[in-house]
This record gives structure tokens, sequence and C-alpha cells, in this order.
């Protein structure tokens, strides 16, 4: 009961530091970026049905973690499985049903992410959430899939504060509309190139002529490289990123992001695997690099209605784009995760934890004249 009173304490600071931080994306500053048009929301909810919730505790000074639950569609989704794909960039991450996905093509809870030391309860709670769904209640096999960042350094992360209890309200808690990003969640403690990361998303929908999909993208940034924004080399001019002084501690290089990709367009895991690979492109234009310690990982989902694999049926037909349809969507991809990728770091805020380290936002009234300027 008490860890429960805590999740709810972790829910009400959320919510009051984003009333508190009126932080804005990239887009909102004046400047969007790539060709195609975004979603209403800029988000990954975009793509229809498709919700994210958050828990975001921040307790003391050494608590900065959370869980971001990234739920495909409003269905059971154990009982009408998610085609799905899973692309590696660089492995070093703990993330959790990854070899299902690979043997089967498809997912079937929700997508959870939260800090290293937590996957086991980010496994339990996913696994019992579904198990609580009507029809599952005999189910004896469930496969989570949870990944993960490291957000040691500013969040206590050897306490395995983040409980069962608390993935399953970060599922309960996903709503469609606007996304909360920043320091939310799974990414309250994250970051990125030597400044605050956290939460990002955005969306492309294609022209009627390529199709009208919508593709969306949801990111938890922890990762290093030298940062980059719309072609401009920002960290180079900050005087700050990885490599400067022979990889000073406090800008190392090494780190995570997890990537996120959901659209409507109907494809199967071979395809989606396809646009996975496109993301880590969006990661390269920001400046990572996926470096040896840093686990980089994409995972695809498709939620075309007309797909979704109903566990009952002996026998599956699926209509799926052919892959001469596919490059509009490669290109939307790379737009969509770059956008979110770099809306993380400008909707964070700084932040102080563990031991009294410090790390601050992203300078953006700098970066905005850098982007004029160039």
């Amino acid at each position: 009961m008490k860890r429960y009173l805590l999740t709810l304490i972790c829910i009400a600071i959320a919510t009051t530091s984003l009333m508190a931080q009126q932080r804005k994306t990239l887009r909102e500053w004046g400047f969007p970026t790539g060709i195609f048009e975004t979603g209403k929301y800029n988000a990954i909810t975009d793509v229809p049905g498709v919700m994210v919730g958050h828990v975001t505790c921040i307790e003391g000074d050494s608590i900065r973690t959370g869980v971001t639950a990234i739920v495909p569609h409003q269905g059971n989704i154990f009982q009408n499985k998610v085609p799905a794909a899973i692309y590696v960039g660089n492995g070093f991450g703990k993330l959790a049903g990854m070899t299902q996905v690979q043997e089967l093509g498809n997912i079937e809870t929700p997508v959870i992410l939260t800090n290293t030391l937590s996957v086991p309860a980010g496994i339990e709670g996913a696994v019992r959430y579904t198990m609580m769904q009507p029809g599952c209640e005999y189910e004896n096999s469930v496969n989570a899939v949870v990944g993960e960042t490291n957000d040691g350094r500013l969040n206590k992360i050897r306490q395995m504060y983040i409980t069962p209890e608390m993935v399953i309200q970060a599922i309960k808690n996903a709503h469609g509309g606007a996304v909360e990003q920043g320091n939310v969640g799974a990414g309250t403690g994250t970051i990125c190139f030597g400044y605050k990361g956290g939460i990002g998303t955005s969306s492309r929908v294609l022209p009627t002529s390529l199709g009208g999909y919508t593709i969306g993208v949801l990111v938890q940034t922890n990762y290093g490289g030298i940062l980059e924004i719309d072609g401009v080399q920002v960290g180079q001019q900050l005087h700050k990123h990885d490599f400067i002084d022979h990889v000073r501690r406090t800008e190392n290089v090494d780190g995570s992001c997890m990537m996120v990709v959901i659209t409507d367009a109907p494809l199967d895991s071979r395809n989606l695997e396809r646009v996975a690979k496109r993301a880590m492109m969006g990661l390269a234009k920001t400046g990572g690099i996926a470096s040896n310690g840093s686990g980089d990982y994409v995972i695809a989902l498709s939620v075309a209605p007309q797909n979704l694999i109903n566990y009952k049926e002996n026998k599956i037909t699926t209509t799926v784009l052919a892959n001469n349809m596919m490059s509009p969507i490669f290109a939307a991809t790379i737009e969509a995760t770059a956008e979110a990728l770099w809306n993380s770091m400008f909707m964070a805020e700084s932040m102080t934890g563990r031991n009294g380290n410090h790390v601050d936002t992203l300078p953006v009234e700098q970066v905005l004249d850098m982007l004029r300027n160039r």
C-alpha cells in the first residue's frame, strides 16, 4: 500500500512538473524539419488507437526514474497480436522479449520502457496486466517486451524502486492525444549528449498519393555522440560533446536509446524490420554513434486492423504493402525519429539527483540562434 501511494504521488509530481515547465518542441519554436507533414499532435498517438502512459518517480534527492507504456491498440493485445520486428543498432542492453518477436514476428503486450535494473519489474507488471485481461485467465505463457536505458547517474538505480504495480499503473494511465515529453516516465533520469534527455515523440503523415499512412515514433534518450540539429553542428559550437579532452567522464560517449516506431501501414514483420533499420538513420542525423557501451534498439509495429493476429485462428489472411511502396515510409520514419530525439531534449528540464549530480537542460536560446544564423 505504501508503494502504491508513492506511485500516486509520483504521478502528481509529474503532472505538476509538466504544467510548470511550459517547454516547446523544436517545431513549436518555428523550426520544422523534414518534408512530410506531422499528425495533429506530432506524436506517436497520431497513429489511430495508439496510447501512451507514464509513471514518473521523483522522491527525495536520489530517486529520478519511471515507467513509460506504449499501448499499440485498444483491444486485447494478447488475443489480437501485433505484427512487429526489432532491430539492434548496438546490443549493449537488456531488451526483454526480443527473441520471441524475432521468431514469431509479433508482440502480445504493451511495450514497456524503464531503467536498466527495473526490467524484471517491467516484465512482471506487463505479464500481470495481460493475465488480468478478460479471456486471458488461464494463459500460462506471456512474452512481455521491456526496454531500458541506464539512469544511474541521476537515479539511485540500485534501489530498484520501480514495482510491477507501477508498470500496471503506467499501462492504465495510457491515453491518446498529446503525449507528455521530457522528464517523464522512463525518461525522468536520462541524459543525452551531456544534457538532460528524456521522452520524445513525433509523427509523419504521408500524402494520399503515397498511401496516406501515419508513422509515429516515441523515444527514450540516454545516449551520446556529437549533437547535430537539422544539420547544424550544435555540439561542436557549444564545445560539449564526446571525445572532448579524451572523453571526460561527464560527457561519456556510452549510453542507450530506445526507439518505438508504430504505423498504420499494413506491413509484415520483414518490412517492419526494414523500417526499424531506418530509425537508426534518424539517430545518426542527431549525431548519435551507437557506441560500444550503448544499447540502441528499435521496436517497429504495424497496427493496421486487418492484419492483427487473432491467436485462435489456424489460418491468417493479410494484406501487406509491396516492397516498392516502402521508400516513403522509410523517409518518414527517419524524419519522425530524428525529430522525436530532438524533442526529448527540447522538452527536458535541468535536474539534480543522486549524490548531487546535476545535468543541465539544452541551452535552447543558444541553439535557436545557431539555427537562425546557419
